[in-house]
């Protein structure tokens, strides 16, 4: 594979899907989602886990790679399309404001209260 297909998200999604097929994820466990919930999580804290220890960018790299893996996984087992939920949620936070709370800049939907 040509390194624009592998830029491709269809490309990624395909290859996803593939290893859930190799591993017959649907039938041994593997796309139930509050597991999912939990790998993610501990992917999380490994993320964390690299910056907090200094760990070098390419142990970094690779532990957001793990989280992206699983969260494509999570739209297959979850069967919504993670690209279209992407570029709403894209569309709907360039529409929000900015501010700077605790020092850094946050984009939310602020409640004034």
């Amino acid at each position: 594979m040509n390194d624009a297909d592998q830029d491709s998200f269809a490309a990624m999604r395909d290859a996803v899907q593939r290893f859930h097929d190799k591993h017959d994820f649907k039938n041994r466990g593997g796309e139930e989602l509050a597991y999912r919930v939990a790998l993610m999580a501990e992917e999380l804290g490994e993320i964390s886990a690299c910056i907090t220890k200094g760990k070098p960018r390419e142990a970094l790299a690779e532990e957001c790679a793990d989280l992206l893996i699983l969260l494509i996984g999570t739209a297959i087992s979850a069967d919504f399309p993670l690209e279209r939920a992407f570029w709403d949620k894209m569309d709907a936070l360039m529409k929000r404001s900015a501010r700077m709370v605790g020092g850094r800049i946050r984009v939310s939907e602020f409640r004034d209260s």
